[in-house]
């Protein structure tokens, strides 16, 4: 398959951190896509980020290293415009409840009206990581839990325990 012809998806999100919900999206995602791009936002008007981009982005590239296919990339700009420039087709986001379709839908529907030929493609987890969140994940941890291994790869489950064991009091 020629480098023109072939079919790149987008897969934003801020990733704080990520988890096995996340890599279940991507796996989904190679199902369809030639290529993904797991794109790490910068910065979250409505999110404080735990780790640093840089800091996502290694636990990304180490968590999916086992797929030949994804690229771990960071942005700062309209999700539309970083997906444009890489060539993409469509953006990827993860439906976990019937509580993240409104935020979902209006997010789809502006980026329609600003980048009409990128479609919107909407994945499920799987059942055993559905209702799994990052900020979830990070509440367990800052109270005191610390057997993740059934959330989180190694990598990130290392990272986030040694981040909230350094700010502990």
């Amino acid at each position: 398959m020629s480098k023109s012809s072939e079919r790149i998806a987008l897969y934003p999100g801020s990733f704080d951190p990520p988890t096995y919900g996340h890599i279940d999206l991507i796996e989904r995602a190679l199902r369809v896509f030639d290529k993904l791009i797991v794109a790490v936002a910068e910065k979250n008007m409505e999110k404080d980020c735990l780790f640093a981009a840089g800091e996502r982005v290694d636990m990304l590239r180490e968590a999916t290293r086992h797929l030949e296919r994804v690229e771990v990339d960071s942005f700062d700009s309209l999700t539309v415009d970083y997906a444009r420039a890489r060539g993409a087709i469509a953006v990827i986001r993860g439906l976990r409840a019937v509580s993240d379709f409104d935020y979902e839908f209006q997010m789809a529907l502006m980026n329609r009206k600003l980048a009409p030929s990128i479609e919107t493609i909407y994945l499920m987890p799987s059942e055993a990581h559905i209702f799994l969140s990052s900020s979830l994940l990070k509440e367990i941890v800052r109270f005191g839990g610390k057997n993740l291994s059934d959330f989180v790869p190694p990598v990130v489950e290392r990272m986030l325990l040694e981040r909230f064991r350094s700010s502990s009091p």
